[in-house]
């Protein structure tokens, strides 16, 4: 009887040991196909309290995909090399047009809104005139980001954190957020020879943060603003509406 017994504890050992066997290798083939798998499975979790330096959005200055390695913060050598970038695109299209001053907001004018990360969407919409009905219909897609037209595209080496937008009658507005190691103002002078050169009339404002507002025909209008953001970037929120 204790051999019958011991025999069959035996087979049920061995078809475990087999299912488990067959379990990892099932696994590593299918982690050595889809390399997106791999990822899954052996990256940390975004919860742990650990990774909060992780930005994997800012790896083209060698951001930490760990907690282990120091967060390296763009250098003033950083900034420079983005300004050069900036310029380069901006001459293979002419001489560039001077940044004008600030100007003073209109007495009597509503005050200008700072607007950044915790902005919502009533704000961002406000910022070129859309309607506040616009809202229901924005989504994120990171596509619009790559689509946008003349006086709205981004700068070389910008690292696109947010896009959305919404279309539909008095709704085409694209929202994208990102960070460049341009200096705020290299980034105003970027837009505003945009703007410009697509028949905009842009102003500059520097309270209550760097801003560009521009205005074309219809109700085509663009904002932009920057500010210092982390690790030596400077944070930037476009919003344009078409015409």
């Amino acid at each position: 009887m204790r051999t019958a017994a011991l025999a069959l504890i035996c087979l049920a050992v061995t078809a475990c040991g087999d299912d488990a066997v067959r379990e990892v290798s099932d696994r590593a083939a299918l982690v050595g196909e889809d390399p997106v798998i791999a990822r899954a499975l052996n990256d940390p979790l975004m919860s742990d309290p650990d990774l909060a330096s992780r930005n994997e959005a800012n790896a083209a200055l060698g951001f930490a995909d760990s907690h282990a390695l120091p967060v390296i913060v763009a250098s003033g050598a950083d900034a420079s090399a983005a300004r050069e970038a900036l310029r380069l695109d901006l001459l293979a299209d002419g001489p560039i047009p001077d940044l004008p001053l600030p100007r003073e907001r209109a007495e009597g004018a509503a005050p200008l809104k700072a607007l950044g990360p915790m902005a919502g969407a009533a704000e961002l919409l406000d910022a070129v005139g859309a309607p506040a009905t616009c809202a229901a219909g924005l989504r994120e897609d990171f596509a619009l980001a790559a689509s946008l037209p003349p006086p709205a595209v981004l700068p070389p080496l910008g690292m696109v954190r947010q896009a959305g937008g919404a279309d539909g009658a008095g709704c085409g507005v694209r929202i994208v957020r990102y960070t460049t190691a341009a200096r705020p103002e290299d980034v105003l002078q970027y837009h505003y020879a945009k703007a410009r050169r697509a028949g905009m009339k842009a102003t500059r404002y520097d309270e209550p943060e760097a801003i560009i507002r521009a205005r074309g025909k219809g109700a085509e209008a663009l904002t932009v603003h920057a500010r210092p953001a982390l690790h030596g970037l400077t944070g930037v929120d476009l919003i344009y509406r078409a015409p």
